[in-house]
């Protein structure tokens, strides 16, 4: 799991003004509420007095309340109020908690889990067609069982559809199957492949066969289909079925812990535009993922294996490969997560770590420790003891 890049939190219409809600995220609980301007705010879950879960609390004066003894924290993650020092007590500086920055987009909450100052923050992934006319937009959420990378490099497989998903190839019986040579594209923050692979119609499947039907009506069966990853848990998946029916899947991903990952599918089509057919659409999206699940659930071991000699990649793997080497290019940065370390340390039970926000580049004198990060030997060099 990385640090410094951002992650969905939850979908914006299920954080209301009246409450909070308590989120995991990167093996981390978080705070999500609105304040007095219905403006989302993220913070670290644990109130600094006694460890008080914020997000068991409420709303209160636009600050987020401890349910605990009533500190009250506000959007920046500065206490506001502490009750038993009365009305004129005056609050320690060392009452705050870490506050993350937040954007809400495309219906989603995300948050940006890091220090990392605004000028050097990897930028969200965009939907271009987004509110745009001729496309319409359905916001599907799902939580899978699996580890976010074995959920990443599946949707970068060009090869598993003909075994994985019966409705995109022939199941492996036609024998002129093979995955064409990929042409991998780098782009700032990750990179993807366009490919063509070719398909059967179904005549129960009515939806499907309507959008890869062409304007002259017949069935098209070749599908251009590609997959682009943007940093460690966010990725475009376009399908375009005959020559003018597309839909482009955009998958924000959001490691909960290192075996559960919650998925925000942003499903654009620019064909079967009425309101009536999103619930088919929806339906067929989530039976498409299912199938993903039912293999991601079961694969072991459950991470990505550390050596390559572990595995047995083939030219087709190489979106994968692709896909590990930008890892090892954010883990030598010394964004990954200890996963390691965090479990030792709170086997103890007596330790709570904080994802660090932009201010500990700036302040210093916090409650809860840093969470630990891999450190590499650039990563040192460049960032020295932190």
């Amino acid at each position: 799991m990385f640090i410094n890049f951002w992650y969905p939190a939850i979908a914006g219409s299920d954080l209301t003004a009246d409450k909070p809600v308590r989120v995991q995220m990167l093996d981390h609980w978080f705070v999500l509420f609105r304040d007095s301007a219905g403006t989302a705010r993220c913070l670290a879950d644990t109130c600094a007095h006694r460890g008080g879960a914020l997000g068991a609390g409420r709303v209160r004066h636009g600050n987020v309340e401890c349910p605990y003894h009533g500190w009250q924290f506000d959007g920046d993650g500065r206490c506001r109020s502490i009750p038993s020092l009365g009305p004129e007590g005056k609050i320690p500086p060392r009452a705050k908690v870490d506050s993350y920055p937040v954007q809400e987009q495309y219906g989603i909450v995300f948050a940006f889990l890091g220090d990392l100052p605004e000028a050097e923050r990897p930028p969200l992934m965009t939907i271009p067609e987004y509110g745009t006319a001729g496309w319409r937009a359905n916001l599907i959420v799902f939580n899978v069982r699996c580890n976010f990378e074995r959920s990443m490099e599946n949707g970068l497989d060009p090869s598993h559809n003909e075994f994985v998903h019966p409705t995109h190839g022939f199941e492996g019986e036609r024998g002129d199957y093979r995955v064409p040579d990929l042409d991998i594209e780098d782009q700032p923050w990750g990179s993807g492949f366009m490919s063509v692979f070719r398909g059967r119609e179904h005549a129960n499947l009515p939806t499907r066969t309507a959008m890869r039907t062409n304007a002259e009506g017949q069935f098209d069966p070749d599908v251009s289909a590609g997959t682009w990853h943007h940093g460690p848990a966010q990725m475009v998946t376009k399908i375009h079925m005959a020559a003018t029916n597309w839909m482009h899947q955009y998958l924000y991903e959001c490691p909960q812990d290192e075996d559960t990952i919650k998925v925000y599918l942003v499903n654009l089509r620019n064909c079967l535009l009425e309101e009536d057919k999103d619930a088919r659409v929806v339906e067929r999206c989530l039976a498409v993922a299912q199938q993903d699940i039912a293999v991601l659930e079961k694969m072991q071991p459950v991470k990505t294996p550390s050596s390559a000699t572990r595995e047995i990649l083939m030219p087709a793997d190489g979106p994968i490969a692709r896909y590990r080497r930008w890892l090892a290019l954010w883990e030598g940065r010394g964004w990954r997560l200890d996963a390691h370390r965090m479990r030792s340390a709170r086997s103890e039970r007596d330790v709570v770590y904080a994802i660090p926000s932009p201010a500990r580049r700036l302040e210093k004198n916090w409650v809860l420790e840093e969470a630990p990060l891999v450190q590499s030997d650039v990563a040192r060099s460049s960032t020295g003891n932190r």
